[in-house]
């Protein structure tokens, strides 16, 4: 029962996706002003089919809201990312741990005197 639910579902979307184009269409030839006969009476079969679909899906138990194709984009199904360290902690981090640069030979000496003494 739910396998032949979800195909109705599957294919009402389908059928909305198809008549959102169908729409676009349309709106496209009468701003070209042409003939949008033959598009419209499409449009109006596929109403007709998701109206048959709509009261089978109904029957079989599909009793929740159908959401339109607007609702389903604007979901975010994303997961949720958090950020391992904000930016301000590398930066801080990165300062406190600058190495200090002695210049020239003497300097180089006194870092391996200092690391033999310690």
């Amino acid at each position: 029962m739910d396998n032949r639910l979800n195909e109705l579902r599957r294919k009402i979307s389908s059928l909305r996706l198809q008549m959102l184009d169908m729409e676009a269409s349309i709106r496209d030839q009468i701003n070209n002003d042409q003939d949008c006969t033959e598009t419209a009476l499409r449009l109006m079969g596929l109403r007709q089919q998701l109206t048959v679909l709509v009261r089978e899906w109904s029957l079989l138990g599909g009793g929740e809201r159908l959401p339109t194709i607007q609702e389903r984009l604007r979901e975010n199904y994303r997961a949720v990312q958090k950020r391992k360290v904000p930016p301000k902690q590398i930066q801080s981090k990165q300062k406190s741990e600058k190495r200090r640069l002695h210049g020239g030979e003497r300097g180089r000496v006194a870092h391996r005197v200092r690391r033999q003494a310690g």
